[in-house]
């Protein structure tokens, strides 16, 4: 039927599994909010469910929180650092922004994705604790990412890191993050920025893709209402209007030359998928390296609630390996 959307199949192995996850978060509101964001502070503490995380991996890490400068006339910044127990360094720095559609969310979400690195003595991870709309609206999020990316920058010698060698990676929200701060280090002139890594990026508030209209409440997770109201809680009145930054939605960014090699990979059933394939296309066309990786079958998270899942293993695997390399090149 001519305009239809339809919603490639789901892998089998997943289908259970978010059948099973189907009512336990509630649709979001402004009223259900508080209740998620505790929901999620309670998974992260718990690992989801598989017991709390060991960011140290047995002694070989060290973790620290750090309070630096935020931007102008902001409060300061937290920052979770993980660095290897031994040696000096300098590492590569791994920058993290964490997931959670701008609302919700702690910077250690996904850190126990990145612990085996510093474990292995191949980088420093650092994971910044933004400020989260709708309290704190764009620029608030993606300002207080910037400002801990230029400390780090200025100040290698505090994280033992190579301020030449820094990664950006985010899921999500996150990644829509991650995006922002490569065009904002590219704009700004600092800090170098090699590698991005977008997973399942958060990039357009115009939901005008195919994607971001065909999942509704009950058909997975971060359908179209969803998203809808994210955008709203960070951009108000503006979102989907013409007075967008291009740092708070990177597929609005008309030139995307001079960003630095990036990693994308999004499922192929999820309502950020559209955005991810179009942001991909116009790197590449850009100049840009791009490596992109359209997930069959996956929905928004399905690494988190199935990490036992084969597609879910076969997406670690292909993106550990791509940060590796960044690591070590």
């Amino acid at each position: 039927m001519a305009g239809q959307v339809i919603v490639p199949p789901l892998d089998p192995e997943l289908v259970p599994i978010l059948e099973a996850t189907k009512g336990q978060i509630p649709p979001l509101s402004a009223e259900t909010l508080p209740a998620i964001r505790l929901a999620v502070q309670q998974l992260v503490e718990t690992g989801y469910g598989l017991g709390a995380p060991d960011l140290t991996a047995g002694g070989k890490v060290r973790v620290e929180e750090l309070q630096v400068p935020g931007p102008e006339g902001a409060p300061e910044v937290t920052l979770v650092v993980l660095r290897p127990a031994e040696g000096n360094g300098p590492w590569p720095l791994l920058y993290n922004a964490h997931g959670g559609g701008m609302m919700c969310g702690v910077a250690r979400l996904e850190l126990p994705n990145y612990v085996q690195f510093v474990a292995e003595g191949l980088a420093v991870v650092a994971a910044v604790e933004y400020r989260l709309a709708p309290e704190h609206p764009d620029p608030a999020p993606i300002e207080d990412c910037y400002a801990g990316i230029v400390w780090a920058a200025h100040n290698p010698g505090e994280l033992s890191i190579d301020p030449e060698q820094i990664i950006v990676i985010g899921e999500s929200a996150g990644g829509g993050l991650a995006a922002g701060l490569a065009l904002l280090a590219r704009d700004r002139g600092f800090p170098a920025v090699t590698h991005q890594v977008l997973i399942c990026p958060m990039l357009d508030d115009r939901a005008v893709t195919p994607s971001s209209q065909m999942l509704g409440v009950g058909d997975g997770t971060w359908n179209r209402d969803d998203n809808f109201f994210g955008w709203t809680a960070l951009l108000g009145d503006r979102r989907g209007g013409p007075d967008v930054s291009i740092y708070a939605a990177p597929a609005r960014a008309e030139d995307l030359t001079g960003l630095p090699r990036t990693y994308i990979d999004v499922g192929g059933s999820e309502t950020f998928r559209d955005e991810a394939i179009i942001y991909a296309q116009r790197l590449s066309q850009a100049g840009v390296s791009v490596d992109f990786h359209l997930w069959a079958g996956g929905y928004h998270g399905y690494e988190l609630s199935a990490p036992h899942a084969a597609i879910s293993r076969a997406t670690r695997q292909v993106r550990d390996a791509f940060i590796r390399r960044a690591l070590t090149s």
